[in-house]
């Protein structure tokens, strides 16, 4: 049977250190470092953290309508299954080297460098902003994810975003086995050095978008304000209307309605190997 605390302000160093089977209450957690550290079976509703560190190297956390305030920085590092609902958690740094993360209706104002190094995470109607979110995490589904913050999820993956809006320079950088659908994505160098990135029913916006990537496809999207696109990749790309400049694909397929600047340099790249269908003027290459 779980224990009850209810109402508390708990203070000092690890207050509730290695603490097991806990149901929390309307708590605040302040001036003390690590007060759940090595916790399991801990249930929090309406608490507040106030300092840093609460939640390192637990197992089985619930957390639901809490908050986490600026000093809680690094808030949760190494915990494994943890569920996190109807949150605002203003501390950057938080969820690092976890597994087994969902978060359901979270905002993050301040998340710079959150979301590092986690494997099986879960995001649904999450608002985010920060520099670096998802820095090399894999196994990530994101539905209705906002984020404003460049180089997110550098190094991910096996990473599926669905209905999303992503304002972030170099996005999925090095990403591997990249999915994305019915999203809007706005930044520079999108996708560069990258592996089996895929975009379907997309908005983008890129300068220098999706170059250096080895398989990329395109199904259905719209690029708006896309120049020098697809450089050194290897594209199948299938785009709503036209693209302002392509610059020397490797190889594959890219159809269009319109291309505005098309560069192949002989010398860079093969022309024979990628095919160019430009769907108004009914002439390909």
């Amino acid at each position: 049977m779980s224990n009850v605390i209810r109402a508390q302000r708990l203070t000092g160093e690890r207050a509730l250190f290695m603490s097991r089977d806990l149901e929390i209450f309307d708590t605040i957690f302040d001036d003390g470092e690590s007060p759940l550290k090595e916790s399991r079976g801990i249930s929090l509703t309406n608490c507040m953290f106030k300092w840093k560190y609460p939640l390192w190297y637990c197992r089985d956390i619930h957390v639901t309508d809490c908050q986490w305030f600026e000093m809680a920085r690094a808030g949760v590092w190494y915990t494994d299954d943890m569920d996190v609902r109807r949150a605002v958690i203003e501390a950057p740094k938080n969820f690092r080297r976890c597994r087994g993360l969902t978060l359901r209706d979270v905002d993050m104002p301040n998340a710079q460098e959150t979301l590092w190094h986690c494997d099986g995470v879960e995001l649904h109607n999450v608002s985010a902003k920060g520099d670096y979110f998802g820095m090399n995490s894999q196994n990530v589904k994101a539905e209705n994810l906002r984020l404003v913050g460049n180089y997110s999820f550098d190094g991910g993956k096996n990473i599926t975003v669905d209905n999303s809006r992503l304002l972030s320079k170099d996005a999925f950088w090095n990403g591997e086995n990249i999915l994305v659908r019915d999203s809007f994505i706005s930044g520079e160098y999108l996708g560069w050095n990258g592996r089996n990135l895929t975009f379907e029913n997309c908005t983008i916006e890129s300068l220098q978008g999706m170059c250096y990537i080895e398989n990329l496809t395109l199904r259905s999207c719209k690029l708006l304000n896309t120049t020098l696109a697809f450089e050194y990749s290897s594209v199948d790309a299938d785009i709503v209307g036209g693209v302002d400049s392509v610059l020397n694909p490797t190889s594959g397929y890219i159809r269009a309605d319109f291309i505005g600047e098309l560069t192949v340099e002989k010398d860079r790249v093969d022309p024979g190997r990628t095919r160019i269908v430009l769907c108004d003027s009914k002439e390909s290459a």
